[in-house]
């Protein structure tokens, strides 16, 4: 563990667990029993995200919230120990289904990074999702007409500046505690979504993800963004729920128009007073939504629930 949790228990009450990933530890969080629903978060938050959709579905359902290696929980290695890739992170979750045995009815709520992560995961085997939750986020390359906001254009491409702001300053995730909540987070939660990038090294995963970020063909990442993105179709006929705050200042109206435009069975719910974080804008209204669309949508068949939970 990289940071203290203890200050902020009471709002992130969690049993922690790690998967072993070739020597590097990758936290999740196991609650509940029953059908699986997988929370994937994105870049500068952590599992923190979904604490209230935890504490909310986990007596219902088997809810499981990663941490990205480099993110929350999970160990911050230097780039000589993990790739920081696309690929990489879709293998990383893969990994962890597969050693919880989690092979059908599996719902995915996904945030941010987390569509593309999450959307690669389950294109490599459909058969296991049932239904999918997007929120604020995009497995696509960027939409027409948009293009990267100037602050992550420099981030991106200036690197020098990049780690002196980003890694040496903490402004990916203070400055996403100021933007991405248009009501506001208060000091407690605010501190909590910060905790886990307190230091130069605990900050490489919220610079690194930006600059995975594939804006040509000659880039890393670019390959896997176009397979998922060239694939999306596969998982048409998967019931999904959108729900989107209309004032994040990225994942923008575009991007709503683009899910809308490749799902138009989807449901949609839109929320004018919320930012990125829409779960800290209108977790209130959205969680009772996913409620909603679960019962609307039940599975078919009881899942294999014997899946091993790891300390």
């Amino acid at each position: 563990m990289t940071f203290d949790i203890t200050p902020f228990r009471s709002l992130y009450p969690f049993e922690s667990h790690w998967l072993d990933l070739d020597g590097l530890c990758y936290h999740y969080v196991d609650e509940g029993e029953g059908d699986p629903i997988v929370c994937v978060h994105g870049n500068p938050s952590w599992s923190f995200l979904y604490r209230d959709v935890i504490k909310s579905l986990r007596d219902s359902h088997r809810v499981i919230a990663v941490d990205h290696i480099g993110c929350g929980l999970s160990d911050k290695p230097a780039d000589d120990k993990y790739s920081y890739t696309l690929y990489q992170r879709i293998e990383d979750l893969e990994r962890l289904l597969d050693k919880l045995n989690l092979k059908e009815n599996i719902t995915l709520i996904l945030h941010d990074w987390g569509g593309m992560i999450g959307m690669g995961m389950a294109l490599r085997q459909p058969e296991r999702i049932k239904r999918i939750v997007l929120l604020n986020t995009a497995a696509f390359m960027l939409p027409k007409g948009r293009r990267l906001p100037v602050r992550l254009k420099l981030i991106r491409h200036c690197r020098l500046l990049a780690n002196i702001l980003v890694r040496g300053f903490n402004a990916f995730s203070f400055g996403a505690t100021l933007m991405a909540s248009k009501k506001g987070l208060n000091r407690e939660v605010s501190a909590a979504f910060r905790a886990p990038y307190n230091n130069w090294a605990n900050r490489i995963a919220t610079l690194r993800f930006v600059q995975d970020i594939p804006l040509n063909s000659r880039h890393t990442s670019y390959a896997t963004a176009k397979w998922v993105e060239d694939h999306l179709h596969i998982l048409k006929n998967v019931p999904k729920l959108i729900c989107w705050g209309e004032k994040d200042f990225v994942f923008d109206r575009y991007f709503l128009a683009e899910w809308k435009n490749r799902f138009p069975e989807a449901q949609v719910h839109t929320f004018p007073e919320a930012g990125h974080y829409c779960l800290e804008d209108a977790g209130e209204e959205i969680i009772p939504l996913v409620k909603t669309f679960l019962e609307k949508y039940p599975l078919d068949k009881p899942s294999d629930m014997t899946g091993e939970k790891q300390s």
